[in-house]
């Protein structure tokens, strides 16, 4: 007990000279870190080349898919899609955004029509990983955007109000990406 008695006054002056030190290195620590620039870091900034892929990382892979990728960014919903989620994500090829009206895509990409994009985007996302095995005919499934979408299955082939067909499925690290021949456009509200 007596030796007990005698280390307890060395540990404390050990714990006190280890914080003074720690509270000198924690302003030196502080003043560094203020003075450079903070860098915004968020999920889709994760240099990883070794995991699975998210939604968001299938698609930019992809030659076909630049456009939607452009659009993803434009409308600001990369960080959301790079989220956890998980995500089923109906992703046009650069050949089905080909096929809208000359011109809608850019009038989509304009700084003034952002909440239009933000809105036929999300309307190609559905909030859980439905796997190819999921879709029946007469399904109706709501989308992100808060509007509905009719799914169809003939011989197994999926086909998305009646016109968008799914062309092949790609598993993500958040959920799944179905490549589509046309563009969904969503009902008008």
């Amino acid at each position: 007990m007596k030796k007990l008695l005698s280390i307890l006054p060395v540990l404390a002056i050990a714990f006190t000279i280890s914080c003074n030190n720690n509270s000198g290195s924690k302003t030196e620590s502080t003043a560094t870190t203020s003075e450079t620039p903070a860098t915004p870091e968020g999920q889709e900034n994760v240099k990883d080349d070794i995991s699975q892929k998210d939604v968001v990382k299938v698609a930019m892979s992809s030659p076909d898919h630049t456009t939607l990728v452009a659009a993803l960014k434009q409308a600001g919903l990369v960080s959301s899609l790079s989220n956890a989620g998980p995500f089923t994500v109906f992703a046009p090829t650069n050949e089905a955004l080909k096929k809208l009206p000359a011109g809608a895509v850019e009038d989509l990409m304009k700084d003034a029509h952002k909440d239009k994009l933000v809105d036929v985007l999300q309307y190609h996302v559905f909030v859980s990983a439905l796997q190819p095995d999921f879709f029946k005919d007469g399904q109706i499934l709501n989308m992100v955007n808060g509007s509905d979408m009719k799914v169809s299955v003939a011989n197994g082939k999926v086909t998305l109000n009646g016109n968008a067909h799914i062309v092949s499925s790609i598993p993500a690290s958040n959920g799944i990406v179905y490549v589509i021949d046309e563009v969904l456009l969503p009902p008008s509200k």
